[in-house]
């Protein structure tokens, strides 16, 4: 091989190396001073085996350093104008209105630059109080269930990738019931104009707000009917598109008398329990008073069963339709009055009179009855028996049977007494053997 100088390049140093061993892809070098380096086979020349001397020459590339060294720098940097200057802002929480018993607050669309959103949550009191539904998208909430005339906090902690964010804290005090300037109020259906415009005026002078399109924080929609108006396009049966968003909403329906109560009792809040639709207002109205029904079935079994009058309803009254169990009953009760059972047919049982003596009667008491079961049926003609007497004396019956066999039969009843006698004694001497002189028992027949 041919050795390279020092003197090509003043960058440039050659060294001189004795291969001592070439194994699985690596040599092993020995230098002039016993330095073992390794050594990768790949980049020896062809040829070489173990005892070859080969010259390896080492120098600096400073070109492909700065230009390695700018693209890591240029990396560096987009890095940090990407990911490192935007970061999320916490949220900017506003009050958007308060009632007596709730608050509605709203927020900004969040940014969370190129963070990514773990949570959004609300803080009532410095506590926990719920996560935000679809953060990313959802710009207010509204909170139920608060005290009258109580001063809470809420906090928005906005939580991603990048840290936490807290949103200002916003202090604020429910409003009393003689405050009516929390009251939201959509408007459906009036059939009075006089009457809605009436309304109207009263809201104004109670600061309150309405429109005609549910919101979140409408607090009550006022309506006389919950069918669409004629102008907006829909059928003039079917409820609007506002009545059912109230109902999916759990927002009260109220007649527009609810609103002059209040003002008449010097702008304060009025229960709405006798105001509700369906109910008689306190005031008349030009068009009789809508019975929400409860479902479409009950709305059809109302319409063809309903009376020619309208019935009167008294003040702070519903009128309901009636439930599916009601109208089930009454329908049962029909159907079991127009097809009545079939007669039950009676059984005659005869009765035998057994004339006993007053001893067997005596004797038939005082015998146990043994209880018996059977499983079956009975049968229609089926008769009890009569009690079994129980054994009477034999007596001689003097009649029209032979004088012979009367004879006989008292013959052999003597006889047998005789017997019994004569044996007696003689248990009584030897008791040790009864069992070897005692023969074997005889039944007589005395019958």
């Amino acid at each position: 091989m041919s050795t390279k100088l020092n003197s090509k390049s003043s960058m440039e140093e050659s060294f001189t190396f004795t291969v001592g061993k070439l194994d699985a892809g690596m040599a092993i070098l020995i230098g002039e001073r016993a330095h073992l380096i390794e050594f990768p086979s790949l980049l020896l020349p062809p040829g070489v085996t173990t005892g070859s001397i080969v010259n390896i020459s080492v120098n600096r590339n400073t070109v492909e350093e700065k230009r390695q060294q700018k693209e890591f720098w240029d990396l560096q940097d987009a890095i940090l104008e990407t990911f490192g200057k935007v970061a999320p802002e916490p949220p900017a929480l506003e009050v958007r209105n308060v009632t007596q018993t709730s608050v509605t607050l709203e927020w900004p669309l969040i940014k969370l630059a190129t963070a990514k959103l773990r949570s959004l949550d609300i803080y009532r009191n410095g506590q926990r109080l719920a996560s935000i539904p679809s953060p990313t998208t959802n710009t207010s909430t509204k909170l139920s269930g608060l005290d009258v005339n109580t001063e809470y906090t809420f906090q928005l902690i906005l939580r991603t990738t990048a840290g936490t964010f807290p949103s200002n804290v916003i202090r604020l005090r429910t409003h009393t019931i003689t405050d009516t300037s929390g009251i939201s109020v959509c408007f459906g259906t009036v059939q009075d104009t006089v009457m809605l415009e009436r309304a109207k005026l009263v809201l104004r002078e109670m600061r309150a707000k309405w429109s005609d399109k549910i919101q979140i924080d409408t607090t009550h929609f006022v309506c006389t009917t919950p069918a669409a108006a004629p102008a907006s396009g829909q059928a003039s049966g079917g409820p609007s598109v506002e009545y059912q968003k109230a109902l999916q909403m759990s927002i009260p329906v109220v007649q527009p008398h609810w609103i002059l109560a209040c003002h008449a009792e010097k702008n304060r809040m009025v229960p709405i329990s006798g105001y509700y639709l369906g109910a008689t207002p306190a005031a008349p109205m030009n068009a009789p008073p809508f019975a929400r029904p409860t479902s479409q079935t009950q709305n059809r079994d109302s319409l063809q069963s309903a009376p020619s009058a309208t019935p009167t309803i008294g003040p702070g009254e519903i009128e309901r339709a009636p439930s599916p169990e009601t109208r089930a009953r009454q329908n049962e009760t029909r159907s079991s009055s127009e097809h009545e059972l079939p007669p039950v047919p009676t059984i005659k049982v005869d009765v035998h009179e057994d004339k006993l003596d007053e001893s067997e009667l005596e004797k038939a008491r005082e015998t146990p009855v043994e209880a018996r079961s059977r499983s079956g049926t009975m049968k229609k003609d089926f008769q009890f028996p009569p009690p079994t007497p129980p054994p009477s004396v034999p007596q001689i019956v003097v009649g029209h049977h032979d004088d012979e066999e009367a004879s006989r039969a008292a013959a052999e009843s003597g006889s047998s007494d005789n017997k019994a006698e004569e044996k007696q004694p003689a248990t009584n001497a030897s008791q040790d053997n009864v069992d070897d002189e005692v023969g074997e028992t005889v039944e007589v027949d005395l019958n």
